[in-house]
């Protein structure tokens, strides 16, 4: 009879513990579904909030009066190998180390505005055989990138404006002003959109720079440059297009057009990329004359130019 006893009370004991796990679990499970429904209400409260910083910042981008900023990405892998022979320099060691800038100074006023902007992007790339006394252990440039731009203009509406451009591009590491290119111009500048500039200046003299014996010409054209600079919450985005279409023929055109993108992600910092393309003709044909005196214009290969840079980002 004690035996039964104690066997119903043990048996309660279990149906008491069962009920109790199933009600632990049912609170917990009515707890986890009213803390996700929180959350969605505080993520739908920020997100409205989001949308109001945004348009705060866009009647504060309206106003007119200068607006300056800056953002740039830096990139580096460095590696080394020692005896690993699956390489073809089982022992060496390589590098990458690059970093690109983008700044602007705007000027935004009722009758007239002035754009300035810079871009800056340097790269340095090293691979060292350790097993090869010939070969060079330092950084050599693999990128080489300079520009400044200034934008003047008297407004005839709110779209259009009478313009002049002045325009700087050359390199900064080796070569600095060989070539440098100055483009200098007048003409019309357009701007359907508060963050995009479009320049046609039907009237542009495209200085080149460079030592005795180059194959670098300056010549008369139209110049279009195109411009669209945002930032959106925590993206930064800039696309530039500069082309240059000479008079006296193809050979001595030129366009170049550059891309960045940031996004941040903590406290200013963040991932970049930037590419970059170019088709210069003159720029081809001076260096296939160093290894072959006989290059023309009629007998090279003009291949399309480009680089490209990915690694942290960082915007002021």
């Amino acid at each position: 009879m004690r035996f039964k006893k104690n066997q119903t009370f043990i048996m309660k004991r279990i149906i008491f513990l069962f009920a109790l796990s199933l009600a632990t679990v049912a609170m917990n499970a009515q707890t986890v579904e009213e803390l996700k429904a929180e959350q969605a209400e505080k993520k739908a409260a920020l997100s409205k909030l989001q949308g109001e910083v945004d348009a705060l910042q866009g009647q504060i981008d309206a106003f007119p009066g200068w607006k300056l900023g800056s953002f740039g990405t830096v990139g580096a892998s460095l590696s080394g190998f020692d005896r690993w022979y699956s390489n073809a320099a089982p022992s060496s060691s390589a590098g990458n180390i690059g970093i690109s800038v983008n700044g602007f100074a705007n000027l935004d006023r009722e009758k007239f505005f002035w754009k300035n902007s810079g871009n800056i992007n340097l790269s340095w790339v090293k691979l060292d055989d350790k097993n090869n006394p010939l070969d060079s252990p330092d950084f050599n440039e693999s990128a080489d990138v300079f520009s400044l731009s200034s934008l003047y203009g008297r407004k005839l509406n709110d779209k259009w404006a009478i313009s002049g451009l002045g325009e700087y591009r050359t390199t900064l590491i080796n070569n600095f002003n060989n070539p440098g290119y100055l483009d200098l111009g007048t003409g019309a500048t357009w701007t359907p959109l508060q963050n995009l500039v479009v320049v046609i200046h039907p009237l542009n003299y495209n200085f080149i720079f460079s030592k005795a014996g180059s194959a670098y010409q300056s010549s008369l054209g139209a110049k279009i440059m195109a411009d669209y600079t945002r930032s959106i919450g925590k993206v930064n985005f800039k696309t530039n297009l500069s082309a240059f279409q000479s008079y006296k023929g193809s050979n001595l055109s030129n366009w170049t057009w550059v891309n960045s993108f940031g996004y941040t992600l903590w406290k200013g910092i963040g991932l970049g990329f930037e590419f970059g393309l170019r088709n210069n003709k003159q720029e081809t044909l001076n260096n296939a004359l160093i290894s072959n005196s006989l290059a023309t214009f009629g007998n090279i290969n003009n291949k399309l130019q480009s680089y490209w840079l990915f690694g942290l980002n960082f915007n002021l």
